[in-house]
């Protein structure tokens, strides 16, 4: 039936997952298994926010809200914004593919890091888009090359801010001098879904404030990171009135569940409780950094709930030895970094299991 295909979904590699842990313990006859692959938060949600998806249960036979309009009013009263500025989304991928479908037509080029997150570029090519791809420098953005790299074809420009796999942040002067200049008619998508990880750090941009005077600025954030919503997809962008509407044209109606919507309304509500795991996550980053590099082990630390490894065979042999293990980690290859592995911050627990397990197939 390839024929019969759209031509642009023949040039997209699907995207895969990690292993589920289930899975993994009947292929390897293992009874525990722990899972550090897909930068989810190992801590569940808090207990409000579980009571309030209870509730929310009892009327799951009816259709959500469409228009978000609790959780829209709240994250606007938040984030200081008008509620016509938010789109809501199935997490922030289908934000990144609201965006596409909104703009880009066949032929038009999206300018992205090579690597960075595969749904830019899955959503890009499947939409059409001709696909312009700068190196990073040294694991880093590198933006100078990317604004040279925008075109009279050029629809949008891709920023991870920080970025996976990278973990890193371009600094708020590297994006000042990025913009400096920057044709108003391309939109900038800053892609902040581990926004709450740079808590304090005086370099990263307030992007949010860039919206009052460029109107091609849209900036992107989840509930699947800090929150522990990974499993409920709730995700939403912040843009222009214009844009937003824009985008939310292209939106499916009832997208986001009535479930996702009252467990991140209650989030919102619960600051202490994530305030609390952010805190055990940071620290327990830093004990991971530290398990690392007296084993002499390079590593990219960024600004995230992860970390690359750099490893001194092939990411896929070592990633495959760990799995046998129990331990479930990302293998880089499909990024094109065949000397990387990229681990998530677990618990305490997880993370010394990780680091031993690592020592030995090593």
């Amino acid at each position: 039936m390839q024929n019969k295909a759209n031509k642009n979904i023949l040039k997209v590699t699907p995207y895969v997952g990690g292993k589920p842990i289930e899975e993994v313990k009947r292929e390897f006859g293992l009874k525990s298994v722990i899972k550090l692959a897909s930068n989810e938060n190992p801590y569940p949600p808090s207990p409000k926010v579980l009571k309030a998806i209870a509730v929310a249960a009892k009327s799951v036979n009816r259709y959500p809200d469409g228009g978000c309009f609790e959780l829209r009013r709240e994250v606007a009263r938040r984030l200081k914004v008008e509620p016509a500025q938010l789109v809501f989304g199935c997490g922030s991928d289908e934000v990144i593919v609201l965006l596409l479908r909104a703009f880009i037509e066949e032929g038009d080029e999206v300018v992205l890091a090579k690597p960075s997150f595969l749904v830019y570029s899955i959503a890009s090519s499947s939409g059409g888009a001709k696909l312009v791809e700068v190196p990073l420098k040294g694991l880093r953005y590198d933006l100078p090359a990317m604004k040279k790299a925008v075109t009279g074809r050029t629809k949008v420009v891709f920023i991870g801010n920080p970025d996976n796999p990278s973990g890193q942040y371009p600094t708020k002067g590297e994006v000042a001098e990025f913009l400096n200049g920057f044709p108003q008619d391309v939109l900038v998508f800053f892609d902040e879904a581990y926004f709450e990880f740079t808590r304090g750090a005086s370099d990263y941009t307030d992007t949010l404030a860039l919206l009052k005077s460029r109107k091609n600025v849209i900036v992107a954030r989840t509930f699947s990171k800090i929150f522990g919503l990974a499993g409920l997809r709730v995700g939403y962008a912040v843009a222009s009135p214009e844009v937003a509407d824009l985008m939310n044209r292209a939106r499916e109606p009832f997208n986001v569940t009535s479930l996702g919507q009252s467990a991140a309304l209650a989030a919102l509500k619960d600051s202490g409780y994530y305030r609390k795991i952010l805190k055990v996550l940071n620290r327990e980053r830093e004990v991971v950094c530290q398990g690392l590099k007296k084993a002499g082990i390079e590593f990219s630390k960024g600004s995230t709930n992860f970390i690359q490894v750099r490893v001194p065979r092939n990411a896929r042999e070592v990633a495959f030895e760990l799995l046998k293990k129990g331990v479930i980690v990302r293998d880089m290859s499909a990024w094109g970094l065949d000397s990387y592995i990229r681990v998530t911050i677990g618990t305490p627990a997880e993370n010394k299991r990780f680091l031993k397990a690592l020592k030995e197939v090593l």
